[in-house]
């Protein structure tokens, strides 16, 4: 099946880099390999790279090879983290929204872009499918029983959510039939990539914040969240919280976001009221319905804190900012073992 998602990276690149620049410079094309394409501006040589995504770990990746490095990379969205790596390395950088910040021997760029609206869905992406891929993320089969088990959803909406993952190319079979025909994941990064992304841009909108005055979020939480258990109540940290207790980097942790079993604001309400907490705006712990089946069925419990699945935890990292992106590149590799 042709990876559809991976196709004409280097004409996305010239696109943005000519979104970008003055309508007075002349663009001319060169070489094309791989995700890498050389372009002539105002007859100067300058290699551009598609970085996909455009995360962190992308950039670092980049920046980590020993052979030749674009003059700058080019990304869907570059994150806050990757900008910042980038541009240390003296790497110009551009993206879809339209920013960019380029220094070249004989032009400089320096765009904001257009802020990418949460809302924004994939036309692809639906809960079902983020369930399947975080079940898949955790080490689920790819297959339909596996996968009704696991998360719960009846056989067509796990059928359908494992057919548009093959299409996307982010899952695939050897072979139509036969003994090499069962699904796997050909690259669990590129997997992991395309659900955070998606996962940033079907985040739950409803949510709540409370007042609270913990010293220790996560001991606190999980105070807090045995008198949730107590009264039937699900609910998993998720965030800084539950990284902390996953794989810890970050030396202070003073916010808290948890998921618990409720859809509505006056659902959130209740069950603040349950632990004595009340609705503060701007207050230190956020409250949010469980984004997939997948993240209250697969959540676990460390250290007395019920923690969402893995996959949830990273992509929630990742819109923190720069510091939130480096815990979950950290998540990743300590998950990963490396």
């Amino acid at each position: 099946m042709i990876d559809v998602t991976r196709r004409n990276t280097t004409h996305r690149s010239e696109a943005a880099v000519a979104a970008v620049l003055p309508p007075s410079v002349r663009i001319r094309r060169g070489r094309e390999e791989g995700h890498v394409i050389d372009l002539e501006l105002n007859g100067k040589p300058v290699s551009v790279e598609w970085l996909g995504e455009g995360g962190l770990r992308q950039a670092r990746e980049l920046l980590a090879r020993s052979d030749e490095r674009p003059d700058v990379a080019a990304a869907r969205h570059m994150s806050p983290g990757a900008r910042k790596a980038l541009s240390a390395a003296g790497i110009g950088w551009v993206d879809e929204t339209g920013a960019a910040e380029i220094a070249l021997e004989s032009l400089i760029v320096s765009r904001s872009g257009h802020r990418i609206k949460v809302t924004q869905k994939s036309r692809r992406w639906s809960p079902s499918v983020l369930a399947v891929a975080e079940a898949l993320l955790c080490g689920g089969r790819a297959t339909v029983g596996a996968m009704q088990e696991t998360t719960g959803l009846s056989a067509g909406s796990a059928t359908n959510a494992l057919r548009t993952l093959m299409e996307l190319g982010l899952i695939g079979a050897e072979a139509r039939r036969g003994r090499n025909s069962a699904r796997r994941i050909p690259d669990h990064d590129w997997l992991l990539d395309a659900y955070a992304a998606a996962a940033a841009s079907m985040r739950p909108e409803t949510a709540l914040t409370v007042g609270v005055t913990w010293r220790d979020p996560a001991t606190a939480l999980a105070e807090t969240g045995q008198r949730w258990k107590n009264t039937g109540i699900s609910w998993a940290a998720t965030s800084t919280v539950a990284a902390s207790v996953f794989a810890p980097y970050l030396t202070t942790v003073s916010t808290a976001e948890a998921y618990v079993d409720r859809k509505t604001i006056a659902g959130l309400e209740e069950v603040a009221a349950k632990a004595d907490l009340r609705p503060v705006e701007g207050g230190r712990l956020t409250l949010r319905p469980f984004p997939t089946v997948t993240a209250r069925r697969l959540a676990v419990v460390k250290n007395g804190l019920s923690l969402a699945p893995w996959p949830r935890v990273y992509a929630d990292l990742r819109v923190v900012g720069v510091r939130g992106e480096e815990a979950a590149e950290h998540l990743r590799d300590v998950i990963r073992g490396r």
